[in-house]
């Protein structure tokens, strides 16, 4: 069960915890964040999830029913996949530490948390799996802050949805090259969005309402979508 080759850009990520009310409260506030976020509320259904996507980060709670979260690591360390497992756990000893990075966690997080330290760490095991980027990416007049979450246009600070900036910041990380709208779609949105929607469309059109002129999101035939114009330095 190998991933396949993920560009970097928008972050997808599974999480997956028995506490229904931690669940959504951990995945309603990674959405604002602009990360493409799955749930899951048990091992098995992990599995079957990480079987499916190509996620870059997995928040996986070490104490889970069906399949605990130390077999879920081992078996993607098995498979050799690519995915980056933050352990979270209500056990904080050091043995417990050392135990959960052995069996293939990445990083370790002891409940309770505070939200904000969540996001960092999630952040940063996606910046080390990806290829580096500079935290403010620029095309033209364009930057875009993707530890800080703004996105200004000759100065001017935009006023984005959490999708719009996903779709923007997946867009400049690409550097010119088409992104096809399954692909915004697999990155930006979840797997309960539907295939056949035209929110990728729609979110787009917003999008190059919001960034004003001139356009710099062009639109490739049968190939999706990219970034045109002058880059700024990277």
């Amino acid at each position: 069960m190998s991933s396949p080759v993920r560009h970097h850009g928008a972050m997808r990520v599974l999480v997956v915890e028995d506490h229904q009310l931690l669940l959504e409260h951990l995945a309603e506030g990674l959405r604002d964040r602009a990360m493409a976020v799955d749930v899951a509320v048990d091992g098995v259904e992990a599995l079957e999830k990480i079987a499916l996507n190509p996620y870059d980060v997995i928040v996986l709670d070490r104490d889970l029913p069906g399949v605990h979260g130390d077999e879920i690591c081992r078996r993607m360390v098995e498979s050799e996949s690519r995915s980056r497992v933050l352990m979270l756990t209500a056990a904080g000893t050091m043995d417990d530490l050392v135990d959960g990075l052995e069996r293939g966690a990445d990083d370790y997080l002891p409940k309770p948390f505070d939200f904000p330290v969540l996001v960092a760490r999630i952040g940063a095991l996606f910046r080390r799996a990806q290829p580096a980027l500079p935290p403010v990416l620029r095309h033209g007049d364009v930057e875009l802050d993707t530890a800080q979450h703004w996105v200004r246009r000759a100065g001017r600070e935009l006023d984005l949805s959490p999708k719009e900036f996903g779709v923007l910041e997946l867009l400049l990380a690409s550097a010119g090259r088409a992104v096809s709208a399954e692909e915004l779609l697999e990155r930006v949105w979840d797997d309960a969005a539907d295939p056949f929607t035209n929110a990728v469309k729609v979110t787009v059109s917003r999008l190059r309402t919001k960034l004003g002129e001139p356009p710099i999101i062009e639109t490739v035939q049968r190939a999706g979508y990219r970034i045109r114009g002058p880059r700024g330095p990277w």
